[in-house]
């Protein structure tokens, strides 16, 4: 997600103006875009496949190849691995659980015992082509649209996952894994499966699209190795271009969450009095735990609130996030390994529920059952991936169903045998489907569904209290209208109102302020707000992060004091929100706090204090502080250097090394990130602004016409044309670039702000009068 500075006025004259800086985009690497948002699929007539989603409209050098079998198998022997056969012989009930499951399955050779799709033959029209699956030689072949949008044949190696789909991987050039776009319905008949469908039914993705399987966003070895395998190494060489990608065993296996198995197994030879019996973390939270039924219905727990490693443990692969350093670390904190996306749009809605995929961790966090000390595997049996229980008997081991699972508690008639099985597996379906809904299980009501990948129904962790009285005010979504789905959030609103003879109440109290801090993030009463949430011990830590994030926008003392003592906070996911917060402060003033966090504990903290603190007057820093500085920098380096194969990333080295005062360096990472994604709109915006820096406007401006000859709709391509263009004294001619941003933007107000001020600075001129006369205010 890019990050906007905001140009805070228009000087009288325009010149002046056109000394200001530009915008400096930076985005999050690794899989915090593992699931790409569908973007708009709008274009202008006669634009090139993939300029309606931002994409590259034509392959990169690597893409345009032709693909053929992998060169060698990605398993490797990894220092202290030794496979999750050897943990069978003393742990074979556990063992046998696992090879159940899905972790057990998540990629496997492609082989007639784990592909499930149709092979014999079968044909799937898309996008104009007529797409082949067949069998020959013991091999998987499908037929599809390479790079080049011609069709190729492919051979299938791995296969993706079980259910609710299954997805296949091919062979691309430089090491490549991708994932091909056609998925396999692997669920039952009757419910719609048993079918090949494409990923994007509902578009025309063709070659050059960023969402085209060829492209770097169906990727495996950045998108998916690291959770549907062990001890993943992504090993991309960026001078060659090549990934030499590794794992220690392809699945998930016992490794993967207890980490390697060398150290135990000696253990279990010696015994020596070692109360970590040579394991790398211990997942003993549950041990001794008990929970006693309170009058109220609700279990409490009765021991010590849990560390949180178990949870941690499993965040690594079920939250968004980006990826710091591979492979993960077991037992260490996971803001050494992540970077965990915060309560931000467009993958959240101001409630905090998801709205993009965000892997359930996120979710979790902010309930009730988190705080009171829930963990994963309260619900989920660990090693098989099941629940605990069928249905909502997995919520009554907590929640005394006479008092919850009732008409009283829910408000709907009773409809037990209709609730259960499959034909009640999504009560939003039903409705949608223009079935009547049966009574609602807990989940439907307390963990709202979204659909991902056509047929995936996943359901938010939040366990939430319905607010359809939000989405009156607000316009998000409630469970309510997900199933009376043709009714409106206001009868909804009025029905609970009813029920309850008060306002809806819930545990997560923060769905206004968020709100309103996206809507007007500089406002004073909103800046009191957000340091009120985020000074608040009693919420959810990943709530007052997004608080204390959001600061960033409304950098007064009294922000900067709150952030002074977030910076300080045990909990390393305010410290990390704290410091990026301060990127709207003075560098002066940025520096005399942020600079003890350069030797944080916690590398993701470390990082965020280099990104902050990079091209700060190395005078506003001690000696040593200056020495800190360095070291952090090149461990933030090191993250980003990690994903060089992807636009962002290269974007994000590009912004570091203009900081740090190396525009060659910078300019070699922004081309390269143009080359990856020629698309990616921050880098065209980030390299003119460094060609303005050098004295070379004439370049940035060709540059920049360059993006919008591809991505004509772009605004801030647009915008920035406009102020290059000022810059170059060609103030007539920037008016066309500036009025058209501000039209595609309306909701910028720096880019209203712009072009009106151009306007009254040039009133006096023929071509502004005769294009206001035109064109109005946009």
């Amino acid at each position: 997600m890019a990050d906007s500075r905001l140009v805070r006025s228009w000087p009288i004259a325009v010149l002046t103006l056109a000394l200001l800086g530009l915008v400096v985009w930076r985005a999050p690497t690794s899989a915090s875009s593992r699931a790409p948002a569908d973007a708009s699929t709008a274009s202008a007539s006669g634009a090139k496949p993939g300029a309606a989603r931002g994409g590259a409209a034509e392959a990169s050098p690597a893409a345009t190849k032709l693909v053929g079998p992998a060169e060698r198998s990605p398993e490797r022997a990894a220092a202290g691995f030794v496979g999750s056969d050897r943990c069978a012989p003393c742990h074979a009930e556990e063992h046998a659980a696992w090879q159940g499951s899905q972790h057990a399955r998540a990629m496997q050779h492609a082989t007639a015992a784990t592909v499930l799709g149709n092979f014999d033959g079968a044909r799937l029209r898309y996008a104009g082509q007529v797409h082949r699956f067949d069998r020959q030689g013991g091999k998987y072949w499908v037929t599809t649209d390479g790079p080049d949008g011609q069709l190729h044949r492919y051979e299938v190696l791995y296969t993706f996952g079980v259910e609710p789909l299954q997805q296949y991987l091919v062979a691309g050039p430089g090491g490549r894994l991708q994932a091909l776009p056609f998925a396999w319905d692997a669920r039952p008949r009757p419910r719609g499966g048993q079918r090949w469908y494409h990923l994007h039914e509902r578009d025309d993705v063709r070659a050059g699209d960023v969402l085209h399987w060829t492209a770097a966003s169906q990727n495996w070895n950045h998108m998916c190795a690291e959770c549907h395998s062990t001890h993943v190494t992504k090993g991309y060489d960026a001078a060659a271009d090549h990934f030499t990608t590794t794992w220690s065993e392809i699945s998930v296996g016992c490794e993967g969450c207890h980490g390697g198995g060398a150290r135990h197994l000696d253990w279990t030879k010696a015994r020596t009095p070692d109360p970590s019996k040579g394991l790398d973390v211990r997942f003993d939270e549950r041990k001794d735990a008990t929970w006693t039924r309170l009058p109220s219905g609700t279990a409490q727990r009765a021991k010590s609130a849990s560390s949180g490693t178990e949870s941690a443990t499993c965040a690594f692969c079920h939250s968004r996030r980006e990826t710091l350093s591979q492979p993960f670390r077991h037992g260490a904190p996971l803001l050494d390994s992540v970077a965990l996306e915060l309560l931000t749009a467009p993958f959240y809605t101001p409630d905090g529920v998801m709205s993009d995929e965000v892997f359930t961790y996120g979710s979790f966090q902010q309930s009730k059952m988190a705080h009171a000390g829930v963990t994963c595997s309260d619900c989920h049996e660990p090693h098989s991936g099941r629940l605990r229980a069928e249905g909502s008997g997995v919520c009554a081991s907590c929640h005394e169903p006479a008092r919850f699972d009732v008409p009283a508690h829910h408000h709907h008639a009773a409809n037990a045998a209709a609730a259960d099985g499959a034909a009640a597996a999504d009560g939003a379906a039903a409705a949608n489907a223009g079935v009547t809904p049966a009574a609602p299980r807990c989940v439907d009501c307390h963990m709202p569904a979204r659909t991902y990948m056509g047929v995936d129904v996943r359901h938010d962790h939040g366990f939430r209290v319905p607010r359809p009285d939000l989405s009156v005010r607000l316009g998000i979504p409630n469970p309510c209208t997900d199933c009376h789905a043709q009714k409106p959030a206001r009868w909804a609103a009025d029905a609970v109102r009813s029920w309850l003879g008060r306002p809806a109440q819930g545990y997560q109290a923060y769905t206004e302020v968020f709100a309103l801090a996206r809507t007007a993030p500089g406002d004073a009463a909103v800046a009191a707000e957000l340091q009120r949430l985020a000074a608040d011990g009693s919420l959810p830590g990943i709530a007052r992060a997004t608080a204390l994030a959001s600061l960033r926008a409304a950098p007064t003392a009294a922000s900067l004091a709150v952030l002074r003592a977030a910076l300080a906070d045990p909990d390393p996911l305010l410290r990390r929100a704290a410091l990026s917060a301060l990127e709207g402060y003075d560098p002066r003033h940025a520096a005399a706090v942020a600079a003890p966090l350069l030797v944080d504990p916690v590398r993701g903290v470390r990082v965020e204090a280099a990104r902050v603190l990079a091209g700060v007057d190395l005078g506003a820093l001690s000696e040593r502080a200056a020495q800190e500085l360095d070291g952090a920098l090149r461990e933030y380096i090191a993250t980003q250097t990690l994903h060089a194969d992807r636009a962002e990333a290269q974007n994000n080295l590009g912004v570091i090394f203009t900081r740090t005062g190396k525009p060659r360096d910078a300019e070699h990472a922004y081309l390269a990130a143009l080359r990856i994604e020629p698309g990616y709109v921050p880098t065209y915006v980030n390299l003119a602004d460094l060609y303005r820096e050098l004295g070379r406007d004439a370049d940035g401006v060709a540059l920049l016409r360059r993006g919008i000859t591809r991505l004509p709709e772009q605004a801030e391509l647009l915008h920035s044309l406009g102020l290059a263009l000022v810059r170059q004294g060609q103030k007539e001619q920037a008016l066309e670039p500036l009025k058209r941003a501000a039209a595609l933007a309306p909701e910028q107000a720096r880019f209203q702000t712009v072009y009106q001020a151009a306007l009254a600075a040039m009133r006096s001129s023929p071509q502004a009068a005769h294009a206001q006369s035109r064109l109005g205010r946009p």
